[in-house]
């Protein structure tokens, strides 16, 4: 549906991107993340046909940015983070203004306006002027504008900067139940963002991508190995002595001892060794009460990939 291929671009000498590429297939939600001023901004504004790149291209329903970028428009819901709307306005009539201004014909805007409203959530405040409304519903309008001609193709910037804590979920709710349907960009610098609505996930970091993948398949690639949690009671020696002769084990941290004299510990290890290394505890007479694997949040794999910081 989209193909994106070494987009650059410089604002004067300072370079905004650089080579930046990923695709998503039809009716993905595709999460752009990344820290402010990483990029992603800059990469939405080219594929929406704002702005050319530098150097680069980018395809949309194969239509290329460079050749066809009023066909492009066509077919693009655009919500920036801060959408411009008119404050004084009731929701209904800026939205009658924004089908008109987008060339939906007058006998089926009526239709146009009231699929957008039902898929927004606004039935509630579509008789209320835009300005008495809350950030979250001034979100919503932006966004059913973004709907009105059913555009297969939804890009949103930071849909919820700005929003109290059920605002955002209500948002995030509203772009999940969207996804299938319309295909969606969602550019966010909010980890738990790209966790509960997005199928994949583009890190960008100082203009550059440095991970495509599922949330997943990045916790399970990171720095290739597998996070192993022990409770153990017995001699941490004899437990270290243990360890030492698992070769897949890189890496062992003893976190903490409990009242009961149980010690923990976070190993990484290159493999699966959980069935192995819980009989050859037990055989020295070690007593175990867990031994779980456990996935690297996003979190982490964001601050490794961005930060070059260590995970725990």
């Amino acid at each position: 549906m989209i193909e994106v291929k070494d987009l650059t671009r410089y604002y004067g000498e300072k370079r905004a991107i650089h080579n930046v590429s990923f695709e998503v297939k039809k009716g993905e939600v595709l999460g752009l993340l990344g820290p402010n001023a990483a990029g992603k901004t800059t990469t939405m504004k080219i594929l929406t046909c704002f702005m050319p790149p530098t150097s680069g291209s980018a395809t949309v329903a194969d239509y290329s940015i460079w050749e066809q970028p009023m066909e492009i428009k066509k077919l693009i819901g655009y919500l920036p983070e801060n959408p411009p709307l008119y404050n004084d306005l009731k929701v209904l009539e800026y939205l009658d203004f924004a089908a008109k201004i987008k060339g939906i014909p007058s006998d089926k805007r009526k239709s146009a306006i009231s699929t957008a409203v039902e898929k927004s959530a606004l039935g509630s405040v579509q008789n209320q002027v835009v300005g008495s409304l809350s950030k979250g519903f001034k979100q919503r309008v932006g966004l059913g504008q973004a709907l009105l001609d059913e555009p297969p193709i939804l890009i949103l910037d930071e849909p919820t900067v700005g929003l109290d804590p059920r605002q955002i979920i209500e948002i995030r709710e509203l772009i999940k139940n969207l996804g299938g349907e319309h295909t969606i960009i969602l550019s966010t610098h909010i980890l738990p963002e790209v966790e509960m609505t997005c199928g994949r996930v583009v890190i960008i970091n100082e203009g550059e991508v440095v991970a495509e993948d599922t949330p997943e398949k990045l916790t399970r690639r990171l720095k290739g190995s597998e996070r192993t949690l022990l409770e153990i009671e017995g001699d941490d020696a004899v437990a270290q002595s243990v360890f030492s002769g698992f070769g897949e084990i890189t890496k062992v941290d003893k976190q903490s001892v409990s009242r009961n004299n149980h010690t923990h510990f976070t190993l990484e290890t290159t493999s699966d060794i959980r069935k192995d290394l819980a009989r050859a505890l037990v055989d020295k007479g070690l007593g175990l009460y867990e031994l779980r694997t456990e996935a690297y949040s996003l979190e982490e794999i964001f601050l490794h990939l961005t930060t070059k910081e260590e995970v725990a």
